[in-house]
This record gives structure tokens, C-alpha cells and sequence, in this order.
């Protein structure tokens, strides 16, 4: 760490987990060679004006468009009235609650500019999910979107620390206490200088199988992604429009939307409730060229591509969850794009290994992204050949920096960030992806990958969507059991279980074959998309029909 920091309220330093815990990071690219004194409010904004982007666009809603200049008038009072009315110091930490919008985004680069620490939650998060945030965090400042507020004060009850909580409208006129505030302040702001690796953000892990894990991420690390991915792998130009699906709460999300958009001086589209339907839509109504969704959300949008215009769309890029190669397939089929398959984290912060253009090998993920390095690593932390399935490790600029908490030991492993990804990588360098460590199925002596047996049911015209998980059988110990949500017009019957189940003997081994079979309404997911398995191993699931075993 560098020797200077600008933090006041140092919570955040003191809580970083030690040298010894901490990965081994990565600047071999010059671009990631920052310097000591680094704010990335004032790299992804400030500059920008300086270097003329003043009138151009920056942000789109369906209400309105910010320009450059706008944005960071905006942000600047916002900067004010943390410092000025609210008590935020360098270092405080700031919690975040709204849905997309500009006001969000000129919320998050003031917290920024103001050298505090943005703590960014899901909308959808109740106060029972927001509890532990605020007492990990020591959050002491909120700022909340009006209409969530009643969720967000019910956990300030649970988690007193919380002595502040402003309230201010993402869209439309307002006189909620932020708009008020702003009112009667000036529209400059004098950013705080922060140390490169001063602490800017703490995104919390979906926590869906336990206590969620706060990640920290340096105001460096939050510009090395912009290099790594924006520069390398999504190559915007500035009359590019981003768009996409995840929430800026998600740092896939931040980056894709928030970014590498003023990074690269282009323009975003943010939308308070963007379902793949409602993204579809905006994609003509904007002209966006750059879109950011997971392989659920394309699949939403392909089952009724004849009601959309995206024919604007040059690039998109797909995270959060495995890409099946069907899902790869349909849509390149459709749009004629290639899509960009990202493997990312949030200890990451984003993704680390992809493809793009002609780099792109169908059904692989792709290799490490510029400025990383990968391996596969045995049970014993010690690299695999090519060609072995093991777990996937990774080393960057960025990497795995848990608040004060026991599990770094578990994810840092000899200064490889380790990820619980169960990969292969082949001689040129590409990584197969075969699911999660903890998604591996035993059943009668064999080990069989969830994720493989997903993929191959995905091909099938009958599935919507598919997840596959251990039961518990009397004979075996364990089955494979396949969870389904039919496409549009299917109806889930015993001949249709049967032909499934012969249609994966077909592709697969016979031993891994879904022995059940249960079709669903829909499968549980966290609120940034991922699949939550632990819920469809629980005995009550949201079901169209009986299960179908055989």
C-alpha cells in the first residue's frame, strides 16, 4: 500500500485484510501504472470536460438526457452537500439504494469526489438484506430514492449506526431533502485527492448461502478495469451508447454502465426497471450499440426477437452466469453479433477472462483478459496441465480484498485469487468452464458436472431455461436431478421427460443423465441473476407439475 491516503475516517484501511492474505497484483500493462494520488471521479469526469466533452451526452433515461457538463454540475452539489450538511469525511462510508438513473450516477461519482466510500445496494434488497450491510460496513450516511425508503429505515432500526438517511428522486421534478439541499448549493467542488489505493467502494456478495462477504475495491482498481476490459476487450468509441440489464449495484453492472461509458467519453442508457423486455425495447428507441446482460436476459429477448429493433446493436457482452452455447449460438444466429462471453467476480470487481471478435471460440470462455494471468490449479493448489479440470485461479490488477473477514484465507491461496470455478484450459489458453466447485454431483462413484448436463439440456427446442442439481436417492446416494422451465408453447408431460433424458444419453455419458425431472415456473435467482441452487435442493419449489423420475 501507498504511504499516503487521504482518509479521515480510516474504518475501511484498518479493516483491509493483511499484506500476507492479500493477492499478488499485477501492473505489467504501463497503463496500469497509476499514480500515487488517484480519484476516479476526476479521471472519469473532470478530464472529460477538460478535454471537451462538455456538451456531448453522458447519460439517457426515458425522461431526459444528461450531458458531460450536467453530470458533473450535478455531482458537484452532491459532493457539497455530503461534506457541507451531511458530515461525510474521506474515507465515511456512504450506502446507496435506488434503481438506475442519472441521479444515482451523479450519487455515486460524488461520493467519489468527496473521497467517502459508496456502499451501493440492490433495490430489491429488504431490511433484514440490508441489516448486516450497514453493521459490516459502519455505514453512517444513506442516500435513498424516495419511494424505497420504508425498507431502508426499518434497517436502520435493526442497525442504529445508520444516523442519516436523505432521500431524493431518480427521475422527474422533486422536492425530496437531496433536491432540496442542492438547491442552494454552488455547482463546483473541489475533489479530494485520494490515494490510489484508498478504498472507493465496498460491493457486498449476493450472500444467497450465507453471511454476504464486503468486497473492497481501490480507486485503482476501478480504472484498471476500465483498462483491462473497456480498452481490451469492449473497445467503445465515443458515439457509442451503452446499455443493459444489471444494476449499477452490481459491479458488472457499475462498469458496463457507468464506467466504461465516461471512460471512453461515450454515453449510457439507465433504466429504473430494466427487464430484458424493457432493454429490448429502449435498444431502438436510443440507437445503443453496446449491450450488457446475462445469458437469462438474451434468452428473454429471444424468445420475442420479431418485437424488437436492435439492428443498432455492434457488441454484446454477456456475465454473471455460464453462457450456454445454444444460448451463443441462437443469438449470433439472430443479430449476427458474436457474443462476448465474461468471466468475471465481484472480489474481482469485474471480468477476468473473455473473448472478443475473432478471438471468439464457440463454447470456450475465453482467455485471460489483458493484465491478468490464469492457471487451473488440483486439489493441493498446484497447477494442472492443459487440458485438466481443476479449479480456476487468477492474479491482475485487481483481486480479492475481504472486510475483516475469516473466509480471505479460503479465497487468496499462495497470492492466486481462487475463485471456485471448475475449469479447463487448453494449450492456446482458453478456459472451457465447467461449473461451480460446490456444483459437482457424486452419484454412484462419479463425478458429474452440473453445468454439462445444463448445457446439453439447453439444446434441446423444449427448454426455456434448466438447472441442474444433486438429490438425495436411496440407491445411488445421490441423482442428477434437472430443474426445466418449458419454452412457450411446451407442456411438461412423462413423454416429455423421457425424451429429454434420451436426448442427453445422446451427448453425454449415460451415468450423467438427469434421472428426475421437474418442470417449474421459473428458477429462483438472486437479484443480479445468479442462480441460487441451494433453494432448488430445499424440498419446496415453485412447481408446474410433479416431478417425473424415472
Amino acid at each position: 500500500m501507498a504511504g499516503y491516503s487521504s482518509h479521515l475516517d480510516t474504518f475501511a484501511r484498518d479493516n483491509l485484510p493483511p499484506a500476507r492474505l492479500q493477492p499478488e497484483f499485477l501492473f505489467r500493462l504501463p497503463a496500469l501504472r497509476f499514480p500515487e494520488r488517484l480519484n476516479c471521479a476526476t479521471e472519469l469526469l473532470d478530464r472529460k470536460i477538460r478535454q471537451g466533452f462538455a456538451n456531448r451526452p453522458a447519460l439517457h433515461s426515458p425522461h431526459e438526457t444528461w450531458s458531460y457538463e450536467r453530470l458533473l454540475n450535478t455531482s458537484n452539489r452532491i459532493a457539497r452537500v455530503l461534506t457541507e450538511d451531511l458530515g461525510v469525511v474521506a474515507g465515511a462510508r456512504v450506502l446507496i439504494r435506488a434503481p438506475n438513473s442519472p441521479m444515482l450516477a451523479a450519487c455515486w461519482l460524488a461520493i467519489m469526489k468527496a473521497g467517502a466510500i459508496a456502499v451501493a445496494t440492490m433495490p430489491l434488497l429488504r431490511s433484514r438484506d440490508l441489516e448486516p450491510i450497514i453493521r459490516k460496513a459502519r455505514v453512517e450516511v444513506a442516500l435513498c430514492e424516495e419511494w424505497l425508503l420504508e425498507e431502508l429505515l426499518q434497517a436502520q432500526k435493526l442497525a442504529p449506526v445508520l444516523a442519516r438517511v436523505c432521500s431524493f428522486r431518480g427521475s422527474g421534478t422533486s422536492d425530496a431533502e437531496l433536491e432540496r439541499l442542492l438547491s442552494r448549493k454552488e455547482e463546483s467542488f473541489q475533489n479530494v485527492e485520494t490515494a490510489s489505493d484508498d478504498v472507493a467502494l465496498i460491493a457486498f456478495t449476493s450472500g444467497t448461502t450465507g453471511d454476504p462477504k464486503g468486497t473492497m475495491h481501490f480507486h485503482r482498481d476501478l480504472m484498471s478495469v476500465c483498462v483491462a476490459v473497456c480498452d481490451h476487450l469492449v473497445h467503445p468509441a465515443v458515439d457509442d451508447i451503452f446499455i443493459g440489464t444489471p444494476p449499477l449495484a452490481f459491479t458488472y453492472g457499475l462498469g458496463m454502465q457507468l464506467l466504461f461509458p465516461l471512460y471512453a467519453g461515450a454515453s449510457t442508457v439507465l433504466l429504473e426497471a430494466p427487464t430484458p423486455q424493457a432493454v429490448a425495447e429502449s435498444i431502438g428507441r436510443f440507437g445503443a450499440t453496446i449491450c450488457a446482460s446475462a445469458p437469462t436476459g438474451y434468452r428473454a429477448i429471444l424468445r420475442d426477437m420479431d418485437q424488437f429493433n436492435l439492428g443498432t446493436l455492434r457488441a454484446c457482452v454477456s456475465a454473471g452466469e455460464h453462457l450456454p452455447l445454444s444460448t451463443f449460438e441462437e443469438w449470433k444466429e439472430a443479430t449476427g453479433i458474436a457474443m462476448i462471453d465474461g468471466l468475471g467476480a465481484t472480489e474481482m470487481l469485474h471480468i477476468f477472462v473473455a473473448a472478443a471478435g475473432e478471438a471468439i471460440r464457440p463454447g470456450a470462455t475465453g482467455c485471460a483478459v489483458a493484465g491478468y494471468e490464469i492457471c487451473i490449479l488440483d486439489e493441493d493448489h498446484r497447477p494442472l496441465p492443459a487440458g485438466e479440470r481443476g479449479r480456476l485461479a487468477v492474479k491482475g490488477p485487481t483481486g480479492c480484498k475481504y472486510l475483516s473477514d475469516p473466509r480471505q484465507a479460503e479465497y487468496v491461496v499462495g497470492g492466486w485469487n481462487v475463485t471456485g470455478d471448475l475449469c479447463a484450459m487448453d494449450e492456446q489458453g482458453y478456459v472451457w468452464y465447467h461449473g461451480r466447485a460446490d456444483d459437482m454431483i457424486v452419484s454412484a462413484g462419479y463425478n458429474i458436472s452440473a453445468g454439462e448436463v445444463e448445457s446439453v439440456l439447453m439444446a434441446h427446442s423444449a427448454v426455456a431455461e434448466c438447472a441442474v442439481v444433486g438429490a438425495p436417492d436411496p440407491e445411488r446416494g445421490t441423482i442428477v436431478k434437472a430443474f426445466v422451465v418449458l419454452s412457450n408453447g411446451c407442456t411438461g408431460t412423462r413423454e416429455l421427460v423421457r425424451e429429454l433424458q434420451e436426448f442427453a444419453k445422446q451427448t453425454v455419458a449415460p451415468y450423467k443423465y438427469p434421472r428426475a425431472v421437474e418442470f417449474v415456473a421459473a428458477l429462483p435467482r438472486t437479484h443480479t441473476g445468479k442462480l441460487q441452487r441451494h433453494k432448488l435442493r430445499s424440498p419446496v419449489v415453485d412447481r408446474e407439475s410433479p416431478s417425473q423420475d424415472r
